[in-house]
């Protein structure tokens, strides 16, 4: 599947930003699921590129003269596949157990704890099946609800609210599925739906045990919408949690109140240009 993203994000400030600095994670990278046929960012300045801790291709981009809005735009097409879990190239920067880590966003409390050990026995018979479980029972637990948190809501907080979206979902998942024993990372990118325009979309990668011709390596879960990564998915960053991934993180002196809108497109290539 040939999929076509267009990504537009813009900040805009109450008063002018003096200056500022914004980390993109807005570029996909090839991997055994997908491969980026071609991609383009259109920004306000000149950004360095580089590969963070995760391998993620990552842009800074600062801007030092007063500004009162950033517009940053994304595109490119990516060429997506209906794969079985697979070793990941990104995996050779660290061992999977990395993702056995919590972190702010990840800590497990008490209740966290119990819900996963509630499933910790299937898990261990039947790996796949049991975090299918566990993915399933989160969403019962706490339905996809707009609007209930941000981008600072810890995992046990959503998980205590019961609400959340499919960030919380990626986070809670993957606390439980560490809890458990199972290397697990948060993903930001993007997934193709009938909805012209929507947000970027955010969900786990599990580390299934095994070589891959044993069914191992890593495989997405998607709690938002109760099913598994497959061709309509386009990965951009991992890591532990929301922060290590999200598409535009930044800082700022000045501009009070901000406000920010953010709207994606993915369509098949072959229904518009190709970047």
């Amino acid at each position: 599947m040939h999929l076509a993203i267009h990504h537009e994000t813009v900040y805009r400030y109450a008063s002018p930003v003096k200056r500022s600095t914004q980390y993109l994670r807005l570029t996909p990278v090839d991997t055994p699921h997908q491969k980026v046929l071609s991609w383009a960012l259109d920004l306000p300045a000149q950004a360095s590129r580089c590969l963070d801790a995760y391998g993620n291709v990552m842009h800074v981009l600062s801007m030092d003269q007063p500004h009162s809005e950033i517009h940053l735009f994304a595109r490119g097409v990516v060429e997506t596949l209906d794969a079985p879990p697979a070793p990941d190239p990104q995996d050779g920067r660290f061992p999977p157990a990395v993702f056995l880590r919590d972190s702010p966003l990840t800590q497990a409390d008490a209740a966290l704890r119990a819900f996963a050990a509630s499933h910790a026995e299937a898990v261990a018979a039947q790996p796949l099946q049991g975090l299918l479980g566990l993915m399933h029972a989160l969403a019962q637990h706490m339905p996809y609800t707009p609007g209930t948190t941000d981008a600072a809501t810890p995992a046990a907080e959503a998980f205590e609210r019961r609400l959340g979206v499919c960030q919380d979902h990626a986070q809670v998942f993957a606390t439980c599925a560490r809890l458990l024993g199972v290397p697990t990372r948060y993903v930001s990118g993007y997934l193709a739906t009938d909805a012209e325009h929507v947000a970027s979309h955010a969900w786990a990668e599990a580390r299934l045990p095994g070589t891959a011709e044993q069914g191992g390596g890593w495989l997405g879960f998607d709690v938002s919408n109760q099913c598994l990564a497959d061709a309509r998915y386009v990965r951009l960053a991992i890591g532990l949690d929301y922060l290590d991934a999200c598409p535009v993180r930044g800082m700022r002196l000045g501009g009070g109140i901000e406000a920010m809108q953010a709207a994606v497109q993915v369509t098949l290539a072959s229904a518009q240009t190709q970047a």
